[in-house]
Parts: C-alpha cells; sequence; structure tokens
C-alpha cells in the first residue's frame, strides 16, 4: 500500500452517535427526563490524520471522546474501528456495509470492523492497546503513588505480557526519551514534575502499547501558553514518528488550526460544520462557526477583519433543548422554519459539510 492510499484508509467511522444521561427523580428515582450529551453525530476519520473536535464548554466534545474510547455506552449509535488484532479475542463485530453482526466469541473474522459501542468492559480490552487518550488534567490523570517508570509499565504489563522485564524498561527510557524527558526521571513520582512535564509522561503512557488511534481530550489547556506550544509540536513529531491518528479535543481555535487536519465543529451535541482546517477558516459556513472565528485575538492591528459576532442569550441546556436546530435560539439568521426539524447535514463542496440550509443568507457585513 503506498502512502497515499494509506491516508485514504478509513480507520473510524461514527454513525448517528447518541448519548443520553438520566435525570432520576421523585420517590422511587424514576427517569423524569435524559441529558442529550451527544445527540447523533456522524463523521469519518482517515489514518494518518488529525481531527480537531471543537465547541464551547458542555457541546459534548470530552464525551464523544469518552465514548470513542469506550468509558462511555452509548444510548444509540455505532463507532466502527478497523482493527487489526486478530486471534483469539471475544469481540461482537460488524461486516462491511452491513447490519451488525455477534461473532462467536474467542474469534475475529476478518476483515470485519468492530462496532465499539457493542462491546462490554472485558471485550474491550484487547482493543484499548489500540486505542489509547491523552486526559486534559496532568495532575489528576497520573496515579500519585506509583513512579513514571511504573505509571508507563503499567499498560506494557497489560497489553504486551510477552515483553521481558528488560525490553519493557528499555521500551520505558525509549518512550521518556521521545516525550522529552531523561531515563533518570524514571524513579521519580508525579509530584516532583511541572505541568508540561506531567502531560509528557501522559503521553509516553498513551504510547506505550503502540496505538493507532490517540483521543486527545483537552491536553493543553490546563499547561501555560509557552508550554502549550511544546507539547502541540512534540505530538505533532510522535505522530510523524509513529504513524499515529488523533481525535484532538479543544476549545482554543488557534490551538486546533495548528495541529488539525480537518475540524469538526460541535454545539449542544451535534457536529454543525465539518471542512479542512484551512477552508474553514478561510471560508466558515454555519452561523455558530462564524461567531467562534470571529472571536479569535488577532495580532496583527494592521489586517482588517470580521466584526466580532456576539452571541445573544446563553447556551440552552442539554435537558431540555430547543425542537429543531439546537441553534435557532442565538442564531442571527434564524427563520421559523427552523424551529420544525433538525437540519439535515450539506456538502457544500467536497469535504466541506454544513447542517445549515440557509447558511448563503448569512450578512457578513
Amino acid at each position: 500500500m503506498n502512502q497515499t492510499e494509506n491516508q485514504e484508509k478509513i480507520l473510524l467511522e461514527v454513525k448517528n452517535l447518541k448519548m443520553y444521561f438520566p435525570v432520576l427523580g421523585g420517590v422511587f428515582k424514576r427517569k423524569v427526563a435524559d441529558v442529550k450529551a451527544i445527540d447523533g453525530i456522524s463523521f469519518n476519520l482517515k489514518e494518518g490524520e488529525t481531527l480537531g473536535l471543537v465547541g464551547e464548554s458542555g457541546c459534548g466534545k470530552s464525551t464523544t471522546g469518552k465514548c470513542l474510547i469506550n468509558l462511555y455506552t452509548p444510548t444509540s449509535g455505532q463507532i466502527l474501528f478497523n482493527s487489526k488484532l486478530t486471534g483469539e479475542v471475544p469481540v461482537v463485530a460488524v461486516k462491511e456495509g452491513s447490519t451488525s453482526v455477534k461473532v462467536p466469541a474467542f474469534s475475529i473474522p476478518t476483515p470485519l470492523k468492530v462496532d465499539i459501542a457493542q462491546l462490554n468492559n472485558n471485550q474491550m480490552r484487547p482493543f484499548r492497546s489500540e486505542i489509547q487518550m491523552i486526559f486534559q488534567d496532568p495532575y489528576a490523570s497520573l496515579n500519585p503513588r506509583m513512579t513514571v517508570k511504573d505509571i508507563i509499565l503499567e499498560p506494557m504489563s497489560i497489553h504486551e505480557p510477552d515483553l521481558s522485564h528488560a525490553q519493557k524498561e528499555e521500551k520505558v527510557a525509549l518512550l521518556m526519551e521521545k516525550v522529552g524527558l531523561s531515563a533518570e526521571q524514571a524513579l521519580r513520582y508525579p509530584h516532583e514534575f511541572s505541568g508540561g512535564q506531567r502531560q509528557r509522561i501522559g503521553i509516553a503512557r498513551a504510547l506505550a502499547t503502540n496505538p493507532r488511534l490517540v483521543i486527545a481530550d483537552e491536553p493543553v489547556s490546563a499547561l501555560d501558553v509557552s508550554i502549550q506550544a511544546q507539547v502541540i509540536n512534540l505530538m505533532q513529531d510522535l505522530q510523524k514518528e509513529f504513524g499515529l491518528t488523533y481525535i484532538f479535543i479543544a476549545h482554543d481555535l488557534a490551538v486546533v488550526e495548528h495541529i488539525s487536519d480537518r475540524i469538526a465543529v460541535m454545539y449542544l451535541g451535534n457536529i454543525v460544520e465539518i471542512a479542512e482546517s484551512e477552508e474553514l477558516f478561510q471560508n466558515p459556513k454555519h452561523p455558530y462557526t462564524r461567531a467562534l472565528l470571529s472571536a479569535i485575538p488577532r495580532p496583527d492591528p494592521v489586517n482588517k477583519r470580521e466584526k466580532r459576532i456576539v452571541l445573544e442569550g446563553d447556551v440552552p441546556t442539554p435537558l431540555n433543548k430547543p425542537s429543531g436546530c439546537g441553534f435557532r435560539t442565538r442564531c442571527p439568521i434564524a427563520r421559523p422554519e427552523c424551529s420544525k426539524g433538525v437540519p439535515e447535514t450539506i456538502e457544500i463542496k467536497p469535504g466541506h459539510l454544513v447542517a445549515c440550509p440557509y447558511h448563503d443568507s448569512y450578512n457578513k457585513n
């Protein structure tokens, strides 16, 4: 397979994914409502690319990441992962282009795609070597009772039991070197490191199982700006060296623009626009995307920029979403028809999708 074909290979397909959290009330604690954290999102992820996932706090970005790695069991939808694992592993899989098919335990018939949404914890365990996560808080995501060496060794002990102790220690030293730490620091504890160094330890831990997909949940939001740039550059270097695929979750559009090949914009549990990074920044179509981009500070006072778009009102609660388009209560081009149904995603040009039938009527002035 040449490099072009490899880049076009689909690693992950998400189809109509929903994640509802029940709200219990009354004396008998019965379900009285649902918090619709994710309300039907779909996207593909190519092997070797970086997909940025952006939006305001509470829009469902982190919940999406946790569903993709099976920390949450989705309410409905499919998460089809193109796994390379073979052999005797208990899974539930789906055939290419067909409905879900239960596969007998302890076998992976190739070339089937695994539906992560249908796996329980035991069934998901083998696939965690291929999908890893970098968490937002470098202070809370590391066990304070474990040394750095033990933190990085733990996933190897689970997913690579055939490695000898000497091989594992050699790999720990190599990973620490790759993320900019010295092997002499392996016996230290997390509290002896700065926030940026802790996040590097988290990255080394994520790489310990040789993953193909890494989900980065706001990995630099808790770091100083200068340290953010170092971590972002490190992640890009590691992606090239190890052939990684990233889903980069963030609310800082400037950071996402720097690292992402494509960007998906989320609002209130839905994806409202997806496009290549340059296309999205140069030609945003959805009113919400325009508002987000207009809020980015520009250091150049000479170049003209669009007038700041200030959205009125607060983000509605996912407990009681507006009917139809979830953005219509704050949208400057909303029409009465927007309340009648969830807008379909339109492909306005190859690879540029927008969930707004009236995007062309937006007045830039």
